[in-house]
Order: structure tokens, then sequence, then C-alpha cells
């Protein structure tokens, strides 16, 4: 829970609830209630009609543009492919109104808001004269409405004017907004007039007012007299359907007290989000304080922060998850101009922000994931055949979320051309196929997949070196450039070789893989970003795609492949903030914890939470000093947190791997899911004591390694299937992480 002395004074600080498809953004105002309502998929035209782009017809220029990069002329090709041709966001999140709730007050006192994280539940509290009023609302998961309850003191009444505001921040001119309202049901239309049939409807219903009665006024209904105001809202985007009556259960019927619909909701809620706790032993007196006044004193609050960080990422992620993953900005938005359109960016920001749903047990998320990916793949494989003439799939690196054509790029960022993105974006359901053993999603969703991932590298690797080493061409590593390139666009960018080795070994093509090149080390001693050496590393870039094969492939790492894993760091002690995007800082804490390297996670990580990063929702922004509302640092970092403390293969347990001493010295970590379908039941851990302790729960009789921090020796231990067992370990102290790489300039050999 967490909570606040006053109303938001900005859309971006209100309170957050959602069931992933609809979302809510709670002020707090007594005078003037504003619930910011949300749909998953409300999307905005882009101006070119209501239909969605597909991606370019370039596959007949492809070989013409392998032979211009191969020769030095990338630029001049892929210029070819823009000219004429101007970047085309794809379309746009945005919200669909606000409810207002407005009535007269006088006499304000000891105003509260909180959101209980365990119920989805935001309440604000306040004296009113003699009296307390308490305002609540949540989004529910049973019945897909919004509910929203104003109740007065024992004896007095509720009086308020209800009504529905379109017109938010960056709010369109033209849009044709319709409000109609009936008896007891307030509602909007709202369409676009350059795109016909595109638009959404929403409605608000009074379903309890306790005997106070209700009646039209134009477009505003008004209460009087009510015991209690309980209010239902919906929205129907018309991509679903348009049956212009609300066929929600809940709001047709107009039935349902309170209690019963928070019970429906609370069941499946609070369900999902007890499966996973930590608790750092945060001093009674300095939780109790507004989160507000947390943040203002990051260093000395950094570990209660850290606490009510990973409470809220769970929150918000399980939140934000259901039809679809979260977006850009979760499932919320108050403005009609979201940056980069509030959508799916895929080249890293999905990936970030989902990385612990499986491991955290919120498969809510993971299977969420699992829809957006079937939603698109026909546009998948439209952008294969189209762009590159191959069969299989390639992903998009920004969608919408309703459809997944590769037509966002330009020169600067040829995205159409990344062609990793399948494999990068399918290694999230292979984790959670990895942690449930889920043998029926293994079979008829994970297998299939991987199969055509592997079908578009047998088709795309017709290129091949004077040794018959096969060449990734052409090749983009987002979002960088090679340093002193005319053109992002290049030969053999590692990611691209190891999504392609990752797809071709998964579908059995162990032969095609094997002629993959391999890593290059550079003369700096660091993981090359392309495995050409025509192509220089550039160091200062959020984007560390190239360590892809760290996190999450688990290709390179300290136990397995400890040559490339200090390449793999020297890499990573080479790269800059450049923009200090919270999505950079936290990417690199995730590959450091992967490398054991404690310092460093925590350095990521006290840079995010001095930054003033955070919102007092706890829903962050994506630059320091909460520019621009993103979810990406409160959505990753509890799965930051989770790398620090425990990492797992099929085969490993890494108890403590790279935990951050200052900020996380002791704790205690429950019902974590590991890779080798172990149950963390429970993990306990002080730095200062130097003990650790862990109860692991088999789904089957296992014999897993278990091995406290990243250079120690494997500990055998035998896990009778369904049984409590505990491990108890010593810390080692460690000295700190060994930078020394000796240089090599020569490729090498994969891990696997």
């Amino acid at each position: 829970m967490i909570w606040e002395p006053a109303p938001a004074a900005r859309w971006e600080d209100a309170f957050l609830s959602g069931n992933g498809r609809h979302g809510a953004m709670v002020h707090g105002d007594p005078a003037d209630e504003r619930i910011i309502v949300n749909h998953h998929l409300l999307v905005r035209p882009d101006g070119s009609g209501s239909e969605p782009a597909r991606a370019p017809y370039l596959a007949p220029d492809l070989d013409r543009l392998r032979d211009d990069v191969l020769a030095g002329r990338a630029a001049s090709a892929v210029a070819r492919a823009t000219a004429g041709r101007e970047l085309r966001w794809v379309r746009p999140f945005h919200p669909a109104f606000a409810l207002r709730v407005m009535r007269p007050t006088a006499g304000l006192a000891g105003y509260r808001r909180e959101v209980d994280f365990r119920t989805g539940v935001i309440r604000s509290a306040w004296t009113e004269g003699a009296g307390s009023w308490r305002a609540e609302t949540f989004v529910s998961r049973a019945d897909d409405v919004i509910v929203h309850r104003l109740l007065p003191p024992e004896g007095a009444t509720v009086s308020a004017a209800l009504s529905h505001d379109v017109l938010l921040e960056g709010a369109p001119a033209d849009l044709d907004v319709s409000v109609a309202v009936t008896g007891d049901l307030l509602r909007v239309e709202v369409a676009f007039p350059d795109a016909p049939g595109s638009g959404y409807t929403g409605w608000t219903r009074v379903v309890g007012t306790g005997g106070g009665a209700v009646e039209v006024d134009g477009t505003t209904l008004r209460v009087a007299g009510a015991a209690e105001l309980v209010l239902l809202t919906w929205v129907e985007p018309w991509a679903l359907s348009r049956t212009r009556t609300p066929h929600s259960p809940a709001v047709r019927a107009g039935a349902g007290a309170w209690d019963d619909l928070l019970a429906r909701h609370s069941a499946a809620h609070r369900t999902a989000y007890d499966r996973v706790t930590l608790d750092l032993a945060v001093p009674e007196a300095v939780a109790a304080q507004p989160v507000s006044e947390l943040l203002a004193h990051p260093q000395r609050n950094r570990t209660a922060i850290l606490e009510r960080l990973f409470a809220a990422g769970r929150y918000h992620l399980l939140s934000s998850s259901g039809m679809l993953p979260p977006r850009l900005t979760g499932i919320w938005t108050g403005s009609w101009d979201t940056a980069w359109s509030g959508a799916f960016t895929c080249d890293a920001n999905l990936n970030l922000q989902i990385a612990s749903a499986a491991v955290a047990q919120l498969p809510e998320a993971s299977l969420a994931h699992a829809e957006f990916v079937r939603a698109n793949l026909d546009d998948w494989r439209d952008n294969a055949t189209r762009v590159f003439g191959a069969r299989g799939i390639v992903a998009p690196a920004h969608s919408d979320g309703l459809s997944g054509g590769a037509y966002h790029f330009n020169d600067d960022y040829p995205l159409h051309l990344w062609t990793a993105g399948a494999d990068w974006l399918l290694h999230p359901l292979l984790d959670h196929a990895t942690v449930t053993g889920d043998e029926e999603f293994v079979r008829e969703t994970l297998v299939p997949l991987l199969a055509e991932a592997a079908a578009f590298y047998e088709d795309f690797l017709t290129r091949a070196d004077a040794d018959g080493e096969l060449l990734l061409v052409p090749s983009y590593s987002p979002e960088n450039t090679p340093a002193g390139a005319d053109s992002p666009v290049s030969v053999n960018a590692t990611m691209d070789i190891a999504a392609a080795r990752h797809a071709l070994r998964a579908a059995g093509n162990d032969a095609l893989a094997e002629r993959l090149p391999g890593y290059r080390v550079n003369e700096e001693g660091a993981l090359a970003e392309w495995a050409w050496a025509d192509a220089k590393d550039a160091y200062d870039h959020r984007h560390i795609s190239h360590l892809y094969p760290v996190w999450p492939l688990d290709e390179i790492n300290p136990f397995d492949t400890p040559e490339l894993a200090r390449a793999a760091h020297r890499a990573l002690e080479l790269r800059g903030a450049e923009n200090d995007s919270a999505h950079g800082y936290l990417h690199t804490a995730l590959v450091a914890a992967r490398l054991g390297d404690a310092e460093r996670v925590e350095r990521a990580l006290t840079a995010v939470l001095d930054g003033d990063f955070f919102h007092p929702s706890l829903m962050s922004g994506h630059y320091p000093h909460r520019h621009v509302y993103n979810a990406d640092a409160a959505h990753t970092l509890p799965a930051v947190i989770i790398e620090a403390l425990i990492h797992s293969s099929p085969d490993r347990i890494v108890l403590l791997p790279a935990v951050p001493p200052s900020l996380l010295p002791s704790g205690t970590l429950r019902g974590l899911r590991t890779r080798c379908r172990v149950t963390v039941t429970e993990l306990s851990w002080d730095l200062r004591a130097g003990h650790v302790r862990a109860v692991l729960n088999s789904d089957f009789d296992l014999t897993v390694n278990v091995h406290l921090g990243t250079d120690s020796d494997p500990i055998p231990l035998e896990l009778p299937a369904g049984q409590d067992i505990a491990f108890d370990g010593v810390i080692p102290q460690h000295p700190p992480h060994d930078k020394g790489v000796v240089p090599c300039n020569e490729p090498l050999a994969s891990s696997s």
C-alpha cells in the first residue's frame, strides 16, 4: 500500500488500477473527482484510414541491398528503400474520457488517498464538516468494469453531477463526440471523421443510490439525496464490436452491490498478487510515510523505496496485463499525444517490462504476451515475405497492439531490417514454459512459433564468406550505428547471430546453426556489437542488444563460458548511459546480475532511485525528473531485484549472484519460481551476518546444483518431489569484480 496526503495535481500523479483490459487513473479531488478511463485497444487512426499499415514490398531489391552493404555502400542502399517515404509512427494509444463526479464541498480536512496493491482498490478519505467521507475505485477482473463508490458519513447524503469529459490533454479538435443520457445511464460515443468506422463507446451507469433520485440534465446525470453512490463504467472500442449497448453483464444488468463486486474481483486479483512477496525489514515508522516523502529523500530511504517499488511493479504489471501485455505506458495515459505513440516498443522495452513475469509467478503477463504474439502472427509472416522474400516470421520494432506490420522506419532507424525480433519476443514465452513445465503450451504454441522463426533464417541466410561461414546481411543492432559509419545497417550484428543460432537450434537445425559466425572480441577485450571487422563499436548508447546472449538467453555465463563472460563484462564496463533512459540503466543491471557484478547492479539501481524517475503512484518516467510518462522502470525493477538475488537455469540455482550490499543488505523473498521448476518457498539473506537460507520445493524428484554467487563450486542438492528442503549457506566475501580481460581480436566460438 502507498498513500499521499493530497489529491493528484496532474494526471501523471494519479493512482492506478486496471484489469489488463480497462485502466483507471484516479485523481482524488473531493469536489471534482476525475477518473481517467483507459482501454488497451484504444488507438487513434493515423490519418490514412482505419486499416493498419503493412510492411513495404522490398524483397525484389534485397540481393542488391546485400551487395551494397558488403561493398560498404549501406547508406545509399538503405536510402533507396526510404526515398519519398516519411517516417510513419504506429497508431497512438489514447484515453477514452474522464468520468467526473462533481459536488459542492466545504471545510475539508484530513485528506488521504491510498492504493491497496493486494486488492487494487484506490481509496480517498477526508473529513467534511463533522463527518468522514470516502471515495473508492477499482477495476474488476471478474466483471470487467470500473467500479466507483462515494460514501458519505452515516446519516448524510450525496448530491453530485456526473459527466464524461473526452477533451483531455492533446485531444484532436475534429473528434465527433456524441453524448446521450437516458434514465440512469450516461453514454458517450466518439468517432474519428478521417477513418469511418473507427471510434469507441463508453458508458457509466448509476447502480446504487440508497434511495436517492437520479435525473437527466442535458449531457449530465444528477444524483440527489443518495445514501451512497455506486457507478459502473465500461468502454467498447469499435475495433472489437459496435453494439451501441453495454453488453458487459454488470453494466447491462445494472446490478451488484459494491461488496459483491469487490469480492469477485479480489478473489482473482489477490490470488495473483500474493504469489510472491519481498520483505526488506523496513522499519514501521519509515514504511508509514507518504510515498512522496520517501521519494524526496532517496539517499536515506533506498531500501524502503526498493521494497515499495517491488510491490508496485508487480501490481502495475498485473494490472496492465490481460488481453495484451503492458504498453510503454502500461495500460494508462491521460493524454491524446502520448510519447512514442504509447506503443509496444519491441526491440527492448516490452521484454524488459515483462522480464519478471515467469519467475515472479505472474502468468497473466506471460499469457497476455502470448496473445499479443498470436494476434500479430499474420503480420509477422507478411513482414518476412514483403521485406525479405522469406518464409517464417519477422517481428516489428513497434506495434500498436492491433497490428504488427514493419512500417516504422527511416534512414537513421532502419527498423524494418531488424531480423532478431521474433526470437527475442518469443523468449518470454520460452521462460514461461521452462518455469511452468506446461507441455501443452510448449506443444501447441511455442514449438510452432520457434519453427517459424527458424524457417525465416533458413531462407534469409543465403550469403557466406570464402570459408563458408554464413553472413547475416543486412544486419541491424537496435538502435545503434557503428562508430564512424554512415548507416546503422551492417553485417553480423551480435544480436542477430544470437537470435539466428537460438532459433535454428531450438528447431533442430544444428547444421545451419554451426555455420553461423562466432562472437567477436574487439581490441579492447569487449564482446563486440558486430562480428564484422569493418563495424567498430560505438559505446555511448542506451541499448545493449549485443548482450542478448547474456540476458536473457544465458548462452554466455560465468559458469559455462567464462572467457566470453569476461568479454561481455568488459563490453558492459565500456558502455555509456547516453541519454539516461530508465530502460538503459535497468537493462544494464539485468546483464550485470547475470555476470555477477553487484557493484554495477548497485550503480544502475542507484542512478534510477536518485534520478527522480518515479511519480507518487510509483509509475515511472522514461528520463530523470519524471520526464515522459513511461512504465519501463516501474515494471522492470522487480526483475532486477530478483536477478540480483537468485538466478536459475534448468539444472542450476545461483543464490545471491549480484546483491548490492547497501541496497539489499538483508531480507526475505517468498514464492519465486525457477527455471528448473523449483519453487523458492523462502529465500532469506543477511549480508552482515554472512548467512543465506533457501527453502526449495521441486515439482518432481530432482538433483540440482546450487551455487553461492557466480564464482563458487556447485553443491548438489537432492529435492524429493513436493517436499520443502532447506539449504543453509555461508555467503562468500568477494573482492570487487575482476575487470581484467586479455585483449583478443579473433572471434570466439559460440558456447552452445
